[in-house]
């Protein structure tokens, strides 16, 4: 078993991590920027380095001071959790070089993943259904034109190593493709230093389901059902369930067991979410495949009884996964609403601030996973996310209405934050009955 957890990462995260590797006798260092001085993952770790100035490219993006941090201090294995540098193919690669555990999938297979066009070409090898587009990457505008054509509009062009929701446009007909094509080059060079873009057929009106996977280092997997987080701004997550009410259980099983096939041949390594679109008729494509934790993680640990980042740091020391599929059961239905400091009435405007006064909710069912406290200063450098308030209930009515409740409950003085906005949503009668997909939030909420 792993001795000495390096956390290269911050906020909720971060503090989630810890508390894991406290239950499991693990020692932990976290590194913290000089904004992060007063931060409660410093504050509960065992050993806290500065690892530099505010900016993240100065800190928590800072390879070689978060590697020296690692050496000065002993760890013998880092934890990335998820965002900075939890999927950076070069830096799983050192760690490794080094003789510090990367607790996550090795960096060839991060790097293969990581870019879309290739994982689309490697799930589909792997017998992934994928949606139709282009052969690998779009070599020029003319090829666009020709393809879009041929799959018919809509179509979307995505910036292959992209994230984020950043380099992504629709095209319903050529004139709008050819504009868009020379807007995606152009944010994808700035966003990610790399302009090649790929092309697919847009599905219309999609759930976006996603299937979290457990992989050890012996060809055992298992997957822990699925996420539905369509409910999206801008392409960004804000509210997260399971299970998902769009697909039946024929398409459940046949996702999940798709997913574990598709893990174990390309020997993927500790956890991962893979990413699908469904469409109208049940059917479903893959999008992309994430090589690490994810933020909305909770909701399946709530529903299955099984702690994911113990699971990681297990799968990491060489263990077997202890469990097989059948041993995997679900109870209820628990729903997720992430809290951003930001003002949704001046277009989701970051509030970064000094929280003056916080009461966090409880009750039977409800987590809630953060790293504020009362007097804390959230940062302006970082993610406006603050918070995850998670409720399980019986069933969906009963999971809405516990977050519901939930939410209403939570105060936070001195910063504003995005609860009135979720609120509305949980409050949406289409919302409530499961009418909605990936444009909800657009079509519904941001019209009225």
């Amino acid at each position: 078993m792993l001795q000495k957890i390096l956390i290269a990462n911050r906020g909720e995260i971060a503090v989630r991590i810890i508390r894991a590797c406290r239950e499991m006798g693990i020692r932990t260092v976290a590194v913290y920027s000089e904004a992060d001085k007063n931060s409660l993952h410093k504050t509960l770790a065992d050993e806290a380095i500065c690892i530099g100035p505010a900016a993240s490219s100065k800190s928590y993006l800072n390879m070689k001071a978060i590697l020296e941090a690692a050496c000065l201090t002993g760890a013998d294995s880092i934890h990335p959790g998820f965002g900075f540098l939890s999927e950076n193919a070069s830096f799983a690669k050192i760690c490794n070089d080094m003789g510090i555990k990367f607790i996550g999938p090795s960096g060839d297979l991060i790097n293969l993943l990581g870019n879309k066009s290739k994982a689309k070409e490697t799930m589909k090898k792997a017998g992934v259904p994928v949606v139709p587009g282009s052969e690998g990457l779009i070599k020029n505008k003319e090829e666009a034109i020709e393809l879009a054509e041929k799959i018919k509009y809509p179509v979307i062009l995505k910036a292959s190593a992209g994230g984020g929701g950043r380099g992504i446009r629709i095209a319903y007909s050529k004139e709008e493709l050819e504009k868009s094509y020379d807007i995606v080059k152009q944010e994808a060079k700035i966003s990610f230093g790399d302009d090649s873009i790929y092309l697919e057929k847009f599905i219309e009106n999609p759930r976006h389901v996603e299937i979290q996977i457990l992989a050890d280092e012996h060809g055992n997997c298992i997957h822990l059902g699925e996420r539905d987080c369509s409910i999206q701004r801008r392409n960004q997550k804000i509210i997260e369930e399971t299970p998902s009410m769009a697909i039946s259980g024929k398409t459940r099983k046949k996702m999940g067991q798709v997913a574990v096939k598709a893990v174990k041949e390309i020997g993927y390594t500790n956890a991962g979410t893979i990413e699908f679109l469904v469409d109208k008729n049940q059917d479903f494509y893959f999008m992309e495949m994430n090589t690490r934790v994810q933020v909305e993680h909770p909701i399946t640990e709530m529903i299955t009884g099984i702690d994911i980042i113990k699971e990681q740091i297990k799968i990491a020391s060489g263990e077997k996964l202890s469990l097989e599929q059948e041993d995997i059961t679900f109870t209820g239905h628990v729903m997720e609403a992430r809290i951003n400091a930001e003002n949704s009435d001046k277009n989701f405007m970051p509030c970064p601030g000094k929280i003056t006064g916080l009461h966090l909710p409880g009750g039977n069912g409800i987590r809630v996973d953060t790293a504020i406290y009362a007097g804390y200063t959230v940062p302006a450098n970082y993610d406006a996310m603050i918070a995850k308030i998670i409720a399980q209930g019986k069933n969906r009515e009963e999971a809405i209405a516990k977050l519901r409740s939930a939410i209403a409950e939570l105060v936070v003085e001195g910063i504003d934050t995005n609860t009135d906005f979720i609120l509305k949503i949980l409050e949406n009668e289409n919302f409530k009955t499961n009418q909605y997909d990936t444009s909800f939030v657009e079509k519904e909420m941001l019209t009225l």
